[in-house]
């Protein structure tokens, strides 16, 4: 009994060390997007954005951020040119999302260039950035 109480204080404190990382990363990160111009951010303007198509080059023609990672975020998407799985987006099946700076800010910077053909602007970013952490409420 007492190794089940244990284990599940440990699972408990462990889930919610991963929400307040989550938190207090993407508050930051708005923070940071409001001082580069950005107003509220917006989660369904940030929805529209993430289902958005914009011309591209090449085999690919149309790009979304769809293309990659699925309208549900919560499913597992699939690299578009190599096929590799990508892991939910969504930080309610995948709590390791939204926790890196660093990463949120290498992704933004690499999938809004292929995407959309330039890097996104600051309030493009706080707006798909709380729809993805709030793609529970859609």
């Amino acid at each position: 009994m007492k190794n089940t109480i244990l284990l599940i204080t440990l699972l408990s404190s462990f889930i919610t060390g991963f929400a307040q990382a989550e938190t207090s990363t993407v508050k930051n990160l708005l923070t940071v997007y409001s001082t580069q111009g950005a107003t509220t951010a917006d989660a369904q303007q940030g929805k529209l954005l993430w289902q958005k198509t914009f011309p591209g080059k090449g085999e690919f023609v149309d790009r979304s951020c769809t293309n990659c990672h699925t309208d549900d975020l919560t499913q597992t998407g699939k690299h578009i040119k190599t096929n590799k799985p990508i892991k939910p987006m969504s930080p309610s099946v995948n709590p390791q999302r939204l926790t890196s700076v660093k990463k949120i800010n290498k992704w933004f910077k690499r999938n809004c260039k292929w995407t959309m053909g330039r890097e996104c602007t600051a309030q493009e970013k706080a707006d798909i950035l709380v729809y993805i952490e709030n793609e529970s409420k859609f």
